[in-house]
């Protein structure tokens, strides 16, 4: 099947012809949903290529690195990788195949259709923190997973993807044991945005925008201090509270 090109304002994306009204909904979604970052970030990528993928391998192929982090991700959060950015450009699968990536619990796949903005966030982050990608290097590939939960966690909270994965944040806590503050690698997807939520609760969406804008040193326990102005224990003991009520409700 023909690939064709659908433009909008800020975006081009690259189809397959029988995707051509999907791509028309992706791109009218991003355009408002860019316009509503450009009220939170000094800098908002435009110009930006969306491919649109009709199959999963198709996707991996596209974007070698996306394997490699669905690798180091938990199981329970590997669906949720249904996308990859880079310089310029992000790819995510078609709304159909979202559709069918999603597991049977509430809110799957309502996160998993929102992966274009997910992807387009992580453009949106590194163009406002020079320590995050892209591009993509073995250099910064591992920037990427020692700071995976402010990578994946701000994205997921910035597209809107939180409330969503309540489910799938519980399955994890059954699953997989007490997570590390801030999470690991492998709960980055779907414990990194939990971090930000209680930011917000506590101080508001600009802590958020800072925070997302904050260089990482071992770990990032020194910029969730500055974030949330208290110690890094003690903010580990009301985020696990927070991942107790979160999972609960």
């Amino acid at each position: 099947m023909p690939w064709v090109e659908t433009a909008s304002l800020s975006f081009v994306a690259r189809h397959e012809s029988a995707q051509a009204g999907a791509a028309e909904r992706v791109l009218e979604d991003l355009e408002a949903f860019r316009e509503r970052l450009e009220r939170t970030f000094e800098r908002v990528p435009g110009e930006v290529t969306v491919v649109i993928h009709p199959r999963p391998l198709m996707l991996s192929l596209a974007a070698p690195w996306l394997p490699l982090a669905r690798f180091v991700s938990a199981p329970a959060g590997r669906r949720y990788f249904a996308g990859w950015f880079a310089r310029g450009e992000i790819h995510v699968l078609a709304p159909d195949a979202l559709e069918q990536r999603a597991s049977g619990v509430p809110g799957s796949g309502k996160a998993l259709r929102l992966t274009p903005r997910h992807e387009y966030t992580h453009l949106v982050l590194g163009a406002n923190n020079p320590s995050l990608p892209p591009p993509f290097s073995p250099a910064t590939f591992r920037r990427y997973v020692r700071a995976a939960w402010l990578c994946e966690g701000a994205a997921a909270h910035f597209s809107g993807q939180v409330p969503h994965l309540r489910a799938a944040v519980a399955r994890r806590l059954r699953e997989g044991g007490r997570p590390s503050f801030p999470p690991a690698a492998r709960d980055a997807t779907l414990l990194g945005g939990t971090v930000f939520a209680l930011l917000e609760h506590e101080h508001g969406p600009g802590a958020c925008v800072a925070l997302a804008g904050a260089r990482i040193h071992a770990g990032g326990r020194e910029a969730l201090e500055t974030a949330f102005g208290r110690p890094a224990g003690s903010i580990e003991r009301s985020w696990a509270a927070h991942l107790a009520a979160f999972s609960a409700g």
